[in-house]
């Protein structure tokens, strides 16, 4: 079940990723629900994910608190 929520979360953060705010809570959403591995493996694919997004680029910054 928790790789699904990880699946999921991917899902839903491309979905929002038209706005930066609702992509920044969704995030902040995701990272309390997550696993600590989940979490090291969303970084890796949002780093991927906001490459060419930079309006995306100061959710980053959720993952380094």
């Amino acid at each position: 079940m928790a790789r699904a929520m990880f699946d999921y979360t991917k899902t839903v953060l491309k979905k929002v990723s038209f706005n930066s705010d609702l992509f920044y809570k969704e995030l902040e959403k995701a990272l309390n629900i997550l696993l600590p591995h989940e979490i090291n493996e969303l970084t890796i694919w949002l780093k991927k994910f906001t490459h060419n997004r930079p309006e995306l680029y100061l959710s980053l910054a959720l993952i380094k608190k």
